[in-house]
C-alpha cells in the first residue's frame, strides 16, 4: 500500500499542482491531508476545488480553523495584516466551500492491514501543538506515546522529518504551499520555491518513507499573488523574490 501525505497548502494551488502532478506519475493508493490547506495563499477557492476533485479525508489545521472562526487558539497575537487576508479570503469561498472546510476531522486514522497511520495536524490532541526535531522526548512521548504502536504523521511545523518512537515513528511530511528554511533570519525571511509531501509505502509489516519536493515556478505564484486583489500581495510576493 502507497500512501501519500500532503499538508500545509495556505492557499497556494500552484504548489498544491505541482505536487499533484508529481503523485500523477507515482501511484498512490490513497492520499490524506494533514490541515492548513485553504488560509493564507493566494488562491482558496482553487485549492477547495483541487480538494473536492481528490476527495480525500483532510485533517482540521489550526490555520484553517481560525479562518473559519476568527477565533485564535495558540499563543501568537493575531495581526491587522492577517485579519484583512482573512476577509479577503472569506470573500473568495461561498457558503458551501466553508461548510466543506468545517468537515475536515480532528484525526484521520487509516487501516494499512494490520497496523494503523494516525494523521493529525500539531498533535493527536491538538493542532495547536508544535514537534520539531529539538522538541524534548518527554514532551514527545507526552504528546504521542499512548498513541503506539500506530504510525503517526502531523504537519504545521512546515518542516519535513522523522523520529523514532520505540518500535514506531512520527513523520511530518512538510508543507506543500509555504515550505520555508527555519534557519534564517526573521527580517530577511524568504519562502521556497517547491512543494513538499512524504509517500509512505507499507507491505505486510514492512514499511518505507520518501520524502518528495517537487520544484514551481516563483515567477508564477507571483503573479497570481499580484493579480488576486489580497491584501498585502506586495509583501507575501516578496516572499519568493530572490535577493
Amino acid at each position: 500500500m502507497r500512501i501519500a501525505i500532503l499538508s500545509d497548502v495556505h492557499g497556494n494551488c500552484i504548489g498544491l499542482d505541482a505536487a499533484l502532478t508529481d503523485l500523477q506519475r507515482r501511484h498512490a493508493d490513497k492520499i490524506v491531508c494533514l490541515g492548513d490547506m485553504i488560509q493564507g495563499g493566494p488562491q482558496p477557492a482553487e485549492v477547495v476545488a483541487r480538494l473536492r476533485a481528490l476527495d480525500c479525508p483532510i485533517v482540521m489545521g489550526n490555520a484553517d480553523a481560525w479562518l473559519l472562526t476568527g477565533q485564535a487558539t495558540d499563543a501568537e497575537p493575531t495581526t491587522a495584516q492577517q485579519l484583512a487576508v482573512r476577509e479577503w479570503q472569506l470573500t473568495r469561498l461561498s457558503p458551501d466551500d466553508r461548510a466543506y472546510i468545517a468537515r475536515f476531522q480532528p484525526t484521520v486514522e487509516l487501516d494499512l492491514g494490520g497496523r494503523t497511520l494516525l494523521c493529525f495536524h500539531g498533535s493527536p490532541s491538538s493542532f495547536d501543538e508544535i514537534i520539531l526535531p529539538t522538541t524534548p522526548e518527554e514532551d514527545v512521548q507526552r504528546m504521542l506515546g499512548s498513541f503506539a504502536p500506530a504510525l503517526m504523521c502531523g504537519g504545521h511545523t512546515h518542516l519535513q522529518q522523522i523520529r523514532r518512537l520505540g518500535d514506531t515513528l512520527f513523520f511530518n511530511p512538510g508543507s506543500v504551499g509555504f515550505a520555508y528554511s527555519h534557519q534564517q533570519p526573521q527580517e530577511h525571511f524568504k519562502a521556497d520555491p517547491w512543494a513538499e509531501y512524504a509517500m509512505l509505502t507499507y507491505d505486510d509489516g514492512r514499511f518505507g518513507l520518501e520524502f518528495r519536493r517537487v520544484p514551481y515556478s516563483p515567477e508564477a505564484l507571483i503573479q497570481v499573488y499580484l493579480a488576486s486583489g489580497r491584501p498585502y500581495a506586495d509583501e507575501a510576493a516578496a516572499q519568493y523574490r530572490p535577493n
